[in-house]
C-alpha cells in the first residue's frame, strides 16, 4: 500500500507542478498578448505594417513610458519653426527636436513614431510647433502635416524682395513677381509685418499681402496711434521712420535714442542723412550678393533718388523695409536727447556713439 500511496502522491505533485506551470504560462501569455491591446487603448491602433516582434517591443516601451508623452510641456508657450530636409533620418530629426527641448523622452517618442507608423509618413518641409505641446501632440503633427499649408517667416528689416526670395523653397503656388507686383500695387512695403505665418500653398498674391498687412494693423493699438500722433507724425510717417531705425539699429535698446536723433533733425529741418535709405535706393548689389550695400562709397551717397536722405530733405517717399514692433514703439516713445548725430562704435559691439554737435560727431570717428 505504501508504494502505491507514494506513487499517487508523487503523481499528484507532478500534476500540480505541471498545472501551476501551465497556469503561470497562460497568465504570462495573457499578459504578453494583452500588451498590444493595452497599448492601443492608451495610444491608439498600431501600424498594420509592424512585424510581431517590433509591435511588442514598441508597445512595451510605450506602456512603461507612463505619461511621458501625454503630459503637456512646462516650457513657456512659443512658436518654433522646425525644418525637415528630404533624406533626414529619424535619428537626425530626433536630435534636432531634442536640441530644441521639444522632445525630452526620446526612447518613448521614437517608440510612438514607430508604433503608429508616423516614422514612415514624415514629409520634408517646415513644421510649426508650439513649445507647450505634449510630445504625443508633436509626434501626431509630424505624421499629419497640413499638406495644403506652408510656413512663411518674415524677419524684421527685410524689404519685399527679401521676403519673396524665400518663396521657392516653401512650395507656394505663387511667383515672386506676382507677390512684388501686389506689394507695389497696394503700396504695402513697410506694412508686411514680421513674424511667422501659416498660409495655404495656393494663396493669391493679394490675399498674402493683405494677411501680412492685417497683422500690422493688429499691432497699431489706439494707445500706440495716440503716441505716434503726439510726436507730430502720421502712421505712414511713423512706419517710414521705423523702417530706417530698423536698418540702423543693431541693438534694440538703442532704437529710442536713434529715433530721437531723427526726430530732432526733422524738427530743425536737417536732412535725415541715413545710410539705409541710400542702400534702398541702390537696390541689389550683384558683387556683394545683398540688397544692402555695405560699406557705402562717397559716390553712392550722391545717387539721384528721392530715397537718398543725404540729398533730399524730409521723409523719403515710403518705408525702406518692414519694421518690427520695437522700432515702431521707438518712434512713438523716443528717448529725450539733444543728439543730432550718431555713428557705429569702432569696437564691433553694434553700439553707436551719439553726439550733439558735428564736431563731436567727427571726434567719434574711428582712428
Amino acid at each position: 500500500m505504501k508504494p502505491i500511496r507514494k506513487s499517487r502522491m508523487k503523481g499528484f505533485l507532478i500534476f500540480s507542478i505541471i498545472s501551476l506551470v501551465l497556469i503561470t504560462a497562460c497568465l504570462f501569455s495573457g499578459i504578453i498578448f494583452s500588451i498590444p491591446s493595452r497599448t492601443a487603448e492608451m495610444f491608439g491602433p498600431a501600424s498594420p505594417n509592424l512585424d510581431p516582434l517590433k509591435l511588442y517591443l514598441q508597445s512595451l516601451t510605450l506602456l512603461l513610458s507612463d505619461d511621458q508623452l501625454t503630459s503637456p510641456s512646462s516650457l513657456p508657450a512659443a512658436d518654433l519653426i522646425f525644418p525637415i530636409e528630404a533624406g533626414d533620418s529619424l535619428e537626425e530629426i530626433l536630435t534636432g527636436l531634442k536640441n530644441l527641448n521639444l522632445v525630452r523622452h526620446p526612447s518613448a517618442f521614437r517608440a510612438y513614431l514607430i508604433y503608429t507608423g508616423i516614422d514612415t509618413r514624415i514629409q520634408p518641409g517646415e513644421y510649426l510647433f508650439s513649445s507647450s505641446m505634449s510630445e504625443m501632440e508633436l509626434a501626431d503633427s509630424l505624421g499629419n502635416p497640413a499638406l495644403g499649408k506652408t510656413t512663411i517667416s518674415i524677419l524684421s528689416g527685410w524689404r519685399k524682395e527679401e521676403i519673396a526670395e524665400t518663396f521657392p523653397g516653401l512650395g507656394l503656388d505663387l511667383s515672386q513677381d506676382a507677390f512684388l507686383e501686389a506689394v507695389e500695387g497696394q503700396k504695402k512695403e513697410g506694412y508686411l509685418f514680421p513674424g511667422i505665418y501659416q498660409v495655404e500653398r495656393n494663396i493669391s498674391a493679394g490675399i498674402l499681402v493683405d494677411t501680412f498687412y492685417q497683422r500690422f494693423l493688429s499691432q497699431i493699438t489706439s494707445n500706440l496711434e495716440e503716441a505716434i500722433n503726439a510726436q507730430g507724425l502720421t502712421i505712414q510717417q511713423a512706419v517710414i521712420l521705423a523702417s530706417i531705425i530698423e536698418r540702423e539699429a543693431v541693438l534694440e535698446k538703442e532704437m529710442p535714442q536713434i529715433a530721437s536723433v531723427f526726430l530732432n533733425r526733422l524738427e530743425i529741418d536737417l536732412n535725415l542723412a541715413a545710410d539705409p535709405t541710400v542702400q534702398y535706393a541702390l537696390g541689389y548689389n550683384e558683387l556683394q550678393q545683398t540688397w544692402w550695400t555695405n560699406p557705402l562709397s562717397l559716390e553712392n551717397l550722391k545717387i539721384n533718388s528721392p530715397y537718398n536722405t543725404y540729398e533730399y530733405a524730409g521723409f523719403p517717399p515710403g518705408p525702406i523695409c518692414n519694421p518690427g514692433l520695437p522700432a515702431l514703439l521707438a518712434v512713438a516713445y523716443p528717448a529725450n536727447t539733444p543728439y543730432l548725430y550718431f555713428r557705429a562704435a569702432c569696437d564691433g559691439s553694434g553700439q553707436h556713439l551719439f553726439a550733439e554737435t558735428f564736431d563731436e560727431h567727427l571726434g567719434n570717428a574711428c582712428p
